[in-house]
């Protein structure tokens, strides 16, 4: 048995961020529901600013407007910050119909 996250993307920090203020419902293995605050997402994960009592590797079931229900991996964490990386790439026209739900400033939507 392969213990771990087994992801189906490699590390992808690299992908643009898009700033959001977003409040999202979550499952944790251990700590069951939790709410995490969203800063800034991409196709390839999200950083979120309230990481209290999260760990690296810890997977998260969260549900995404317009995408539904994904799992993400808590790739790292400083202070009260963690990265998470999803576990696939959501395509551009689902990421753009979700930065329009979250982004509370249509200026800083993606064009397109």
């Amino acid at each position: 048995m392969i213990a771990g996250a087994q992801l189906s993307v490699t590390d992808l920090r690299r992908s643009a961020r898009h700033p959001v203020d977003y409040q999202v419902a979550a499952e944790h293995l251990s700590s069951g529901r939790v709410t995490l605050h969203i800063r800034n997402i991409s196709t390839c994960g999200f950083m979120i600013d309230n990481a209290q009592s999260l760990s690296r590797g810890d997977r998260m079931l969260l549900r995404l407007p317009m995408l539904g229900r994904i799992e993400a991996y808590c790739m790292w964490i400083v202070d009260r910050r963690a990265g998470f990386q999803f576990e696939r790439i959501i395509r551009a026209d689902h990421f753009a119909e979700i930065i329009g739900e979250m982004q509370p400033n249509p200026a800083l939507r993606p064009k397109g």
